[in-house]
């Protein structure tokens, strides 16, 4: 779904045009067809591609996850911040869920429980600083960054002897290879392309989605984004809405570092070093904002799922790593231009309504 503040007046209806859908269902639109061509594309050109076991199921396990990280970013984005240690947040919470199963052997439902705790955590922490000093959200979580990047590599050399913790509790490896296949209402099962931990970003995106779009709470958020000034004039509590969105996006970064180490089977210092750039793509690409005030939570699946098959497709073309990391460049630069197209044509929208 897509949110956005209302403008302070519309235009009148006589002069909206009846058969013109909203931008941003156009652009949802385009994502989901694009995504479905290049699918198609793909797998023409190279059969392997439709694999549903060696090729679709990895890949929409990778898109599962990213797709939470996008959302951490979403969420900051919601009140016109970033969150630049959304990768080290995550190793920040899975440490903590690998930290409870190997040294206090604990039943891996507790384990995420711990895992989420300690995101929301630094997320909070990060907010109040934020919020508390008035220092811009690019300074104070890059600064983050670089300190938990110390903390967790600390911890990890104190705690462990391979720089991982290896145990793993029961359930944790039928999340990393079972799909819906091993989930039958009678005769009736479901795709072995669909990975079980998809379930975690289903139940992101309904809370995300029942916040942004039925709650007074998500709406604050989203009018802390657009314009802070008045939002607190109108007397929205802008400082807390700010702590509360950090803390969700702490929240969602460590629940991304859990289905991450789950992916793989191990809790290492590494997770959430690649997780930056794919969180900005898939939100920016799905429709929201840079300067706040718009999300869009379907939207940022869709954006996460066509650079996971641009990149996957590309993969099994045989194009390098670094001919890859250039194209996704392109791609975050042409969105972000999008983004800042879209920022203008609304404002002289609702200025020519005015």
């Amino acid at each position: 779904m897509t949110t956005s503040v209302s403008p302070p007046e519309t235009v009148p209806e006589e002069k909206a045009p009846a058969h013109r859908m909203p931008f941003w269902v156009n652009q949802r639109l385009g994502l989901l067809v694009l995504v479905i061509a290049l699918g198609i594309l793909f797998g023409v050109l190279r059969p392997a591609f439709l694999d549903q076991r060696l090729v679709l199921f990895p890949l929409l396990r990778d898109v599962a996850t990213l797709t939470v990280v996008a959302l951490a970013q979403l969420v900051a984005l919601s009140v016109g911040h970033m969150n630049l240690a959304v990768g080290r947040m995550a190793a920040f919470g899975a440490m903590f869920a690998g930290l409870g199963y190997d040294k206090l052997h604990l039943p891996m439902q507790a384990g995420l429980l711990l895992c989420l705790v300690a995101g929301a955590a630094i997320g909070a922490v990060t907010g109040w600083l934020i919020a508390r000093t008035g220092v811009s959200s690019f300074v104070v979580t890059l600064a983050m960054d670089f300190a938990l990047l110390g903390l967790v590599s600390l911890m990890y050399s104190a705690l462990t002897e391979d720089a991982a913790f290896t145990t793993r509790p029961a359930g944790i490896d039928a999340l990393r290879s079972y799909s819906l296949a091993d989930i039958c209402a009678g005769p009736i099962c479901g795709s072995p392309a669909v990975p079980q931990l998809a379930q975690f970003t289903v139940l992101a995106m309904a809370g995300l989605g029942f916040l942004y779009g039925c709650t007074r709470i998500g709406r604050e958020l989203l009018l802390t984004g657009a314009n802070p000034a008045a939002a607190e004039l109108s007397g929205i509590p802008t400082g807390r809405r700010v702590l509360l969105a950090h803390t969700l996006s702490g929240l969602l970064a460590a629940l991304a570092g859990f289905m991450a180490a789950a992916g793989t089977g191990t809790f290492r210092a590494s997770i959430g070093d690649d997780f930056m750039l794919p969180s900005f793509l898939g939100a920016v690409l799905g429709g929201t904002l840079l300067t706040g005030g718009v999300v869009s939570v379907l939207g940022t699946l869709l954006g996460t799922a066509l650079v996971g098959v641009i990149r996957k497709g590309l993969d099994l073309l045989g194009v390098g790593l670094e001919s890859l990391n250039i194209y996704l460049g392109c791609i975050l630069l042409l969105a972000l231009s999008a983004d800042r197209i879209r920022t203008v044509v609304s404002y002289r929208k609702v200025v020519r309504s005015t």
